[in-house]
Order: structure tokens, then C-alpha cells, then sequence
């Protein structure tokens, strides 16, 4: 069992020593993305998205309308920089539209 702390912490510290000694990061990247994509894109292109899946450092997007995919292709960068700023830390570095 583990030794309890007696000095004073905020619940934030608390619950970023916990998913860091626990290696939760790469799982709440995953939810953390794909709520940034919700929230950016609004609902005319949350409408068409059937998929968003985190893998390394590249995002894959399934979209079931091939011509929003060949839109959203030409602006690929600026959504890319969008979903880092929302998130706050780079984490995606390239994004594949499906």
C-alpha cells in the first residue's frame, strides 16, 4: 500500500501525478482529440464524421461524404494547427481524411 502524503496539494497537481505515474496520457490525448474535433468543426462536418482515431501522432478521420474530404483536404495544415492550439500541446503532427 501506498505511503499517504500529509502536505497539502491541489486536485489538479493531484490528478496530473496520478495519470502521469499511471501512463493515462496517451488515452486522454485520444478523448482530448477527439472532443477538440467536435468542438472545431461544428455540426455541418460532425454530421459526415463516422470516425476519429489518435494513433501516434497522426489523426484519421473517417468521413462518409467524399466531397467534404476533398475540402477539408486543402486546408489540412490549418486544422492540424486548430486541434494542437485547442489542445494546448502538439500532438498531432499529420492528419488523414478517409
Amino acid at each position: 500500500m501506498a505511503k499517504r502524503n500529509n502536505e497539502h496539494r491541489s486536485i489538479q497537481d493531484a490528478l496530473k501525478e496520478f495519470v502521469e505515474t499511471n501512463k493515462l496520457e496517451k488515452g486522454l490525448d485520444k478523448v482530448n482529440v477527439a472532443d477538440a474535433w467536435v468542438k472545431l468543426m461544428g455540426n455541418g462536418v460532425n454530421n459526415y464524421t463516422t470516425g476519429i482515431q489518435l494513433e501516434r501522432n497522426t489523426l484519421y478521420i473517417q468521413l462518409s461524404s467524399s466531397v467534404l474530404r476533398e475540402e477539408l483536404s486543402y486546408g489540412k495544415q490549418k486544422i492540424i494547427s486548430m486541434l494542437n492550439e485547442e489542445l494546448g500541446k502538439e500532438i498531432v503532427k499529420k492528419l488523414i481524411l478517409r
